[in-house]
């Protein structure tokens, strides 16, 4: 079997670049250096880039460039009248003509890699996570993995790691709470192929190239 292919048989392949549908949400990845064109932002946008330092200020861009894409397509309407906010704790929401829309549900991941969004009409997470980021992943699994998780991923597989990371950071990006504390404990991965959590919560991973691709759709109250 060559290298791909066992990466194959934990995470399947995901096209990058095109918008693709699951369990209701629109998921979309791409290449970070692909990303060329800069989105329209608002002022209410310009201000929050303008607070980021130097390095964030371009994968920040990248994220709200596929967001704004994903919810032109759902509300069929320019994306140059979305705007894609923070929360008080850091998480995205949705603005249309400058009005809230509660119904639609952003999440957005990015590495020094790739660019990744998701839209659904119920709290979504996605998460991007490197192989070659295994062995940070390694060093902190005991931190937010438990016995049981790590002998059911495997310890020594890095597209393995990577995509138990992802699933743990997209779960918790559903929850609007923080892969670092407690909260990754109280969600756990019962499946890696296919990818089953804990709670009322449906999630898939998949292989963009090098890295690992979670989406994770939570139910309000679950």
């Amino acid at each position: 079997m060559t290298a791909t292919a066992a990466v194959d048989a934990v995470l399947p392949p995901i096209t990058a670049g095109r918008v693709h549908r699951w369990g209701g949400a629109r998921l979309i990845v791409a290449r970070a250096h692909e990303l060329r064109r800069a989105p329209q932002l608002s002022p209410a946008e310009r201000r929050v880039l303008g607070a980021l330092p130097a390095w964030r200020q371009a994968e920040w861009t990248a994220g709200r460039l596929l967001a704004k894409r994903l919810v032109g397509e759902a509300v069929s309407g320019p994306a140059d009248g979305v705007e894609v906010l923070p929360r008080d704790d850091g998480s995205p929401r949705v603005l249309v003509g400058g009005s809230p829309v509660p119904a639609l549900h952003v999440s957005i991941s990015h590495t020094p890699g790739y660019v990744a969004a998701a839209l659904a009409p119920q709290p979504v997470g996605v998460d991007l996570c490197e192989f070659a980021s295994a062995g940070a992943v390694r060093r902190v699994a005991d931190h937010f993995l438990s016995p049981e998780e790590l002998s059911l991923i495997g310890g020594e597989r890095p597209d393995a790691l990577a995509g138990a990371w992802a699933l743990k950071e997209a779960a918790v990006k559903a929850d609007r709470s923080g892969v670092f504390g407690a909260a990754p404990r109280g969600i756990p991965i019962l499946g890696l192929r296919p990818p089953v959590l804990g709670g009322r919560r449906r999630a898939a991973v998949w292989r963009a190239d090098d890295a690992a691709l979670a989406l994770v759709l939570a139910e309000p109250g679950g």
